[in-house]
Formats: structure tokens, C-alpha cells, sequence
């Protein structure tokens, strides 16, 4: 009997400490830094810590803002949603970031994630802006 009970225990330890991202319930969800309803299915994000603590943003600039912020967890994962496929998350330090202000995002900092350069690059002809990779792009609002 004990032995059953460990093996539950232990089994809940590692399901509650999985590093996977959660689906973001639009319109339901709150900002983790500003606090605003999440609703715009093409700018959100997400962190996952290396506990398996998630936290979702209405807007990547909002993810970066509380990534500087972070202090005591370990971000494992940046998620992103992307323009071609609302909704679905991918990993932020792959993709590929246009500032346009001709394509607005829900904080006012015009950032929109692409899953690919090439994707980035044929927006970007047709609405004009700057290109970022990941590592661009949190030095540049880092900065701010």
C-alpha cells in the first residue's frame, strides 16, 4: 500500500512539472504583466518555466517586459502566436519578428512573430517595417 501511494505521489510530481506550453482561452485569459484580456489570437505568448509554471501575455512586448522582470524561475520556453496561424503557439526563438506600424499589435508596439523568415520577409515587402530574430528583438525593446 505504501508503495502504491509513493508511486502516485511521484507520478503527480512529474505531470504537475511538465514543460509544455497550455492553450491560451481568448477572451477569458488575463495578461500576466499588464493585466488586459488576452483576445488578439495572432500576438499572444507565452513562458513556461522550468517548473511547468505558465504565464500568458496579450502581446509578445508584454512576455518580454516580464521575462526582464523574472527573477527567482527559469523560462524553458518562449511561445508565440503567429500570423499565418492564429492561435497556434510556436517557439519564439525560432521564429522571426517584423515592427511594422502598418500591422498593429494589442500593446502599441506593432510586433508580429512569422514561424519563418521567408513568411516575415513577404509581409514585410508589403507593409514596410524592420525584421528581428529573437535575440534582436529583446535586446531592441530591452532597450527602451
Amino acid at each position: 500500500m505504501k508503495k502504491l501511494i509513493l508511486f502516485v505521489l511521484l507520478s503527480l510530481v512529474f505531470v504537475a512539472c511538465s514543460i509544455e506550453a497550455k492553450p491560451i482561452n481568448y477572451g477569458t485569459d488575463a495578461c500576466d504583466f499588464c493585466k488586459m484580456s488576452i483576445v488578439d489570437q495572432i500576438h499572444g505568448a507565452e513562458i513556461v518555466t522550468d517548473k511547468g509554471k505558465v504565464y500568458k501575455f496579450d502581446a509578445i512586448e508584454c512576455m518580454i517586459n516580464f521575462k526582464n522582470e523574472m527573477s527567482k524561475e527559469q523560462p524553458q520556453l518562449f511561445l508565440t502566436n503567429h500570423y499565418h496561424t492564429p492561435k497556434e503557439l510556436i517557439d519564439a526563438e525560432n521564429a522571426t519578428f517584423l515592427i511594422s506600424e502598418n500591422l498593429p499589435s494589442p500593446m502599441g508596439e506593432f510586433i508580429t512573430a512569422f514561424a519563418s523568415k521567408e513568411a516575415a520577409e513577404k509581409i514585410h515587402q508589403e507593409l514596410d517595417g524592420k525584421l528581428y530574430n529573437w535575440k534582436e528583438l529583446v535586446q531592441q525593446q530591452s532597450n527602451k
